[in-house]
C-alpha cells in the first residue's frame, strides 16, 4: 500500500517534487494515476508496462534533444487509471529555468596545469618593485606575478591553486637562512622544481627635492638595514634605522605618505614605480650581495642527468649522540657528493628529549631537524644509493626536491640591472 499511496497523488500537484526536474533531459517524464487507486499486484505490473511504453514511445518522438508531443492519449488503464507524460519543461516553467540554478564546477573553472615556463601565475612575498618580484621574473619569464603579504600567503596559493608557481628566499650570501621559509618547506607539502640567484642592488630613497641632510630617518627590511649599515654610517647620516616589512613596502609606505624626513633602502624601479628619488646608488656593503629563492610547485619534476643538478632534503634522528649526523654525512662523503648547504632548525614536534642517568640525573638535549643541499641528481645511482643509507640511519626523511642548479654566472655589473626592490629575506 505504500507504493499505491505515493503514485496516488499527482506529481504536478506535488511543489517539492516540482522543484527536483531541473537540469535533466527530454527523457525524465513524470507519471500521475488521474484520480485512480492501484489495487493489487498485477494491477500495479499492468500500470509499469504502459507506463514502459510510453516511455519508449517518448524517446521516439524526441526531435533535437527535446521532447515531441505525444502523438495521441494513452488508453485507460485498469480501474480508470491514465499514465501522462508530460515533458519536464512544463513542471519546472520553461527552458530557460534551471539557468538560474548552480552549475557544477567543470574542470575548466580549476587553475590550468601549463608546461614549465609558459604563462604561469607565480607567487611572491612583497609588493610591486620587491626583489622576489624580479626573482619570480627570471624564473619564470613573461609570467603573472601575483603579490603576498606573506611567505605562508604564497604557500598557500600554491596549494589552493590560486597560482601556479611560487618564488621565494631561502638565503642571503650576507644575511645567512630565511629560517621561515624553511620551516614553511617543511609543514606544506609543495615541491622545490628550480633555484634561482639573484644579485642585491639597494639605493637610498627619498621623496623628489629631499636632501640627505634633511634626513631623520631611515626605513627598510631588517636585512636591508644591515646589508647597508657601514655605508650609512661613512656617508654620515645622523638617522635612527627603522625595521619594515621590507624593502619595497618601505618606499611604498614613504610615498603614500609624503614624509620628507625619512628615506627608505630599496631597488631603483621602486623608485620608477612610487615617485622616488635616487640619492644614493648602491650603498650594499658588500657588491657581492646575492639572494638565493627556490621555485615552488604542486608537483616534482622529473630529475635528470644532462645537466647539474641539486637534491634538497630534510631528516631528523632520534638516537643520542653525534655519531647519526657523521654517519649521514659520511654517506655523502663517500660517494664523492658535494654538500651545498647544511641547516638545523628545532624539532617542533619534539624539541626536548630527555635522558636519565642514575650518576647525574636527567639531563636536556635539544632535538633538531637538519636540511642538507647537495649537487647530485636523484637520477644518479649514486645519490639514490646515499638516501638509501641515509634512511638506515634517521627516524624521518624526506625529499624536499630535485631541480637543476642555477648556473648563470655572476658579473660585477649585473646588479645594476635587477629592476626590484628587496634583500633575500624581505621578499
Amino acid at each position: 500500500m505504500a507504493a499505491a499511496s505515493m503514485i496516488r497523488a499527482p506529481v504536478g500537484q506535488n511543489p517539492r517534487l516540482a522543484s527536483h526536474g531541473t537540469g535533466r533531459s527530454a527523457g525524465v517524464v513524470r507519471c500521475s494515476l488521474q484520480g485512480a487507486v492501484v489495487g493489487g499486484r498485477a494491477e500495479w505490473q499492468s500500470s509499469c508496462a504502459v507506463l514502459s511504453s510510453k516511455v519508449a514511445a517518448l524517446g521516439a518522438h524526441s526531435i533535437n534533444g527535446q521532447v515531441a508531443p505525444a502523438p495521441a492519449p494513452a488508453p485507460p488503464a485498469q480501474n480508470g487509471a491514465v499514465l501522462d507524460l508530460v515533458p519536464v519543461s512544463s513542471i519546472t516553467g520553461g527552458v530557460g529555468a534551471s539557468k538560474n540554478l548552480p552549475q557544477p564546477l567543470r574542470i575548466a573553472d580549476l587553475s590550468p596545469a601549463p608546461m614549465h615556463g609558459s604563462q604561469l601565475r607565480v607567487a611572491y612575498q612583497g609588493v610591486p618593485g620587491a626583489y622576489s618580484e624580479k626573482a619570480a621574473g627570471k624564473a619564470y619569464p613573461g609570467s603573472d606575478a601575483i603579490p603576498c603579504d606573506q611567505f605562508e600567503v604564497a604557500f598557500q596559493a600554491v596549494e589552493l591553486w590560486i597560482a601556479d608557481r611560487a618564488v621565494l628566499p631561502v638565503e642571503n650570501s650576507l644575511g645567512g637562512s630565511i629560517h621561515r621559509n624553511y620551516d614553511l618547506l617543511l609543514r606544506h607539502r609543495l615541491h622545490i622544481v628550480g633555484e634561482v640567484q639573484l644579485p642585491v642592488h639597494h639605493c637610498l630613497l627619498a621623496l623628489p627635492g629631499v636632501r640627505k641632510d634633511r634626513l631623520t630617518r631611515v626605513i627598510s627590511h631588517p636585512q636591508a638595514l644591515a646589508q647597508c649599515e657601514h655605508t650609512l654610517t661613512a656617508m654620515g647620516l645622523n638617522v635612527v634605522r627603522e625595521a619594515f616589512d621590507d624593502t619595497a613596502g618601505a618606499a611604498e609606505y614613504v610615498a603614500a605618505n609624503g614624509l620628507r624626513d625619512t628615506a627608505a633602502i630599496a631597488s631603483s624601479r621602486a623608485a620608477e614605480l612610487y615617485g622616488m628619488e635616487v640619492l644614493a646608488d648602491g650603498i650594499q656593503d658588500d657588491s657581492g650581495n646575492v639572494t638565493r629563492f627556490v621555485m615552488l610547485a604542486r608537483e616534482p619534476i622529473v630529475p635528470r642527468t644532462d645537466r647539474p643538478f641539486k637534491t634538497s632534503i630534510v631528516f631528523a634522528h632520534d638516537k643520542e649522540g653525534t655519531s647519526v649526523l657523521f654517519k649521514v654525512l659520511s654517506a655523502f662523503a663517500f660517494r664523492d657528493i658535494s654538500l651545498t648547504k647544511i641547516e638545523s632548525r628545532p624539532h617542533r614536534h619534539r624539541p626536548i628529549r630527555l635522558v636519565d642517568d642514575a650518576n647525574v640525573g636527567t639531563a636536556k638535549h635539544f632535538e633538531y631537524m637538519f636540511y642538507v643541499d647537495f649537487q647530485a641528481s636523484l637520477a644518479e645511482p649514486r645519490a639514490q644509493n646515499a638516501l638509501a643509507e641515509v634512511q638506515e640511519y634517521t627516524s624521518f626523511m624526506r625529499v624536499l626536491g630535485s631541480y637543476p642548479m642555477d648556473m648563470t654566472p655572476m658579473t660585477a655589473g649585473s646588479s645594476s640591472t635587477i629592476s626590484s626592490s628587496e634583500s633575500s629575506p624581505s621578499s
